[in-house]
């Protein structure tokens, strides 16, 4: 296939695309806005059934929940207590969909220590379960994936985690799910569904929903938030796939119907690979979740929380309570404590909980334990719940339900659609070891490069011909090469610092710093591709130093209103900023524009 980049002309020629087919008269099939996992997903299976496709989204890609995960691939092994077999069969399928065939590259094996406190009960209890958990893998349909789980001793446990308490638990169960980049599978996804004829902008917000007299949604105003300029695009079908802005969103149709979410919050911490002494993964049970202590690159994720969250969807940030939280629930267990000193980031995502009723006025609605997809009016389908796993069976329900009878003869085809990067994997993974030698690449710089580009691997090193000083490694982001900085940009949509830092690479987490140190160099680098002037350069440098003092300063506060206010203090550039600079309006998220107006994440 085709594979196509991601650039600012791309984004511009969709835009554009859009503009005219509506000047024209024409109508897009289907238009998405989100461009979360779900929304990109959706995107894909629209335009691979022939159908013009257009996806807008207000921030970067995969800006909202979809970059705040627990970057797991999961079956949802504590569904098994709920009897929901179904759903934890679906989920097992997704994971090994996307492990055999759909993004070897980006979805890994892990495994994981399920510690036992009994070894005789708790062991049968466990151990059922997790052989039950294996078997729905295996009558899924798909090719196994992983191995089977295994029953270890205390001596086989603390083999595998040296770091687990000796008294913490009498003995273990391991078992394998999958991890992912999150935010790299959200920007994989929209390029895909480019490659194959999607228009795809971000940093474009929808305003209004456009209705006939009757109430039934025709399309949409849009604004560009880079230079101000409004469009309007016409559409048989319009998806809102938003997230925790999905009411918001609903709102701009007019409509009282729809369907209902709440915001929860999820935090994540990050230590140094070698502060704790570990093989494998732990999970815990926890008085209000699950810990999840997982081993990531060149460190561990440990999280996460579970509370309501009340405050601005946008910049959802972590607390000193909830960092302490994490903390002492993974000491429970940890032989060496980890303390605040040891935490090199954090994270914290907004769960888009689905409420179980339907708003009246809704037309109708197709309801699973952990998704809906409803018609508040005609023309506008609404989908929310679900999780980044069962993403593709979240996203052909959607474009089902939207499209009605067409469904029948122009079914899904992306259960066997491999993303770019799949395609030629196996060829470059046996060819890694001379394209090390060639570029001065070691195994741990190859093995990060295929896991993040796969076959995409060829570009990045088309970039690296043409300028070999790009082969080598930041000065104070080692991690990364000078080309995948330049890829970022010139290849995967990326058009500010902040989508760089936070969604291309993961600066802002895996270094205590969140990458400042590197801004520099960073800057140089990505200017000339995107035509910045120095004025350009020194805000961008600016408002990404400010984001990140501000996120520092948050986790220092005790709670919710006291770390939000100290967030919102930072002088970053948001996309509403940038309109207000330049054309003066006067809608910011969440005041009134129209019938409502969208927060910027969603939409």
């Amino acid at each position: 296939m085709r594979t196509a980049p991601l650039t600012v002309q791309a984004r511009q020629d969709a835009l554009t695309a859009m503009r005219e087919s509506s000047a024209l008269g024409n109508e897009l099939d289907v238009l998405v806005i989100g461009g979360g996992v779900t929304g990109a997903g959706i995107a894909l299976d629209a335009v691979t059934r022939g159908l013009s496709t257009a996806i807008v989204e207000a921030q970067d890609w995969a800006s909202g929940t979809s970059s705040r995960s627990s970057k797991l691939v999961h079956g949802g092994l504590r569904y098994l207590q709920m009897l929901d077999f179904h759903l934890v069969r679906e989920a097992l399928t997704e994971r090994d969909l996307l492990i055999n065939t759909l993004a070897p590259h980006l979805v890994k094996p892990v495994s994981f220590l399920y510690p036992l406190e009994n070894k005789v009960w708790e062991r049968a209890y466990v151990g059922a379960g997790v052989a039950l958990y294996d078997t729905l893998a295996s009558v899924s349909g798909s090719k196994r994936a992983m191995p089977i789980h295994q029953h270890l001793s205390r001596k086989g446990m603390e083999r595998l985690f040296p770091d687990l308490r000796h008294d913490a638990a009498v003995g273990a169960v391991r078992y394998w799910d999958a991890s992912v980049d999150d935010a790299r599978l959200v920007e994989t996804l929209v390029r895909t569904a480019v490659s194959y004829g999607a228009h795809a902008a971000s940093r474009t917000q929808v305003l209004d929903l456009h209705t006939t007299s009757g109430g039934a949604v025709t399309g949409a105003e849009l604004v560009d938030l880079e230079t101000g300029e409004h469009l309007d695009v016409r559409a048989r079908a319009v998806i809102n796939a938003t997230g925790v802005w999905t009411e918001q969103t609903e709102a701009l149709a007019g409509s009282e119907g729809g369907l209902h979410v709440l915001a929860s919050k999820g935090v994540h911490i990050v230590v140094p690979r070698s502060r704790i002494a570990g093989n494998t993964g732990l999970i815990l049970q926890t008085e209000k979740s699950v810990l999840f202590i997982i081993p990531w690159s060149r460190y561990w994720v440990i999280g996460t929380t579970d509370t309501p969250w009340q405050h601005d969807l946008v910049h959802p940030v972590a607390t000193s309570a909830d960092i302490d939280y994490v903390i002492e629930h993974a000491n429970a267990v940890l032989s060496r404590p980890i303390s605040r000193d040891d935490v090199i980031g954090t994270w914290a995502g907004l769960r888009p909980l689905l409420q179980p009723q339907v708003k009246e006025g809704t037309s109708s609605a197709k309801v699973s334990r952990e998704h809906t997809v409803a018609s508040p009016t005609p023309g506008l389908t609404v989908i929310a719940g679900g999780k980044l796993t069962t993403y593709r069976v979240m996203a052909k329900d959607a474009v089902d339900f939207a499209i009605g009878s067409r469904a029948t003869s122009l079914p899904s085809l992306t259960h066997d659609l491999p993303l770019v990067g799949a395609e030629g994997l196996r060829v470059l993974q046996r060819q890694a070891k001379a394209i090390g030698a060639k570029y001065g690449w070691d195994r741990p710089r190859m093995d990060h490069l295929l896991h993040r580009y796969g076959s995409l691997l060829g570009e990045l090193i088309d970039l690296v011909d043409a300028e070999p000083s790009l082969a080598e490694p930041l000065a104070n982001a080692p991690a990364y090469i000078g080309a995948e900085i330049v890829y970022a940009v010139s290849h995967e949509g990326a058009l500010h610092l902040d989508d760089v830092l936070m969604h291309r690479t993961r600066l802002n987490y895996e270094q205590a710093d969140k990458g400042v140190g590197a801004l520099e160099e960073i800057a140089d680098l990505v200017a000339p591709v995107l035509g910045w002037d120095e004025r350009t350069r020194s805000r961008e440098i600016a408002a990404y130093t400010a984001r990140a003092e501000a996120e520092d300063a948050a986790a220092q506060e005790p709670d919710d209103a006291a770390a939000e206010k100290v967030r919102l203090r930072a002088g970053d550039l948001s996309p509403m900023q940038r309109l207000d600079e330049r054309v003066g309006a006067g809608t910011k998220p969440g005041s009134p524009r129209g019938r409502g107006s969208a927060g910027p994440a969603g939409t």
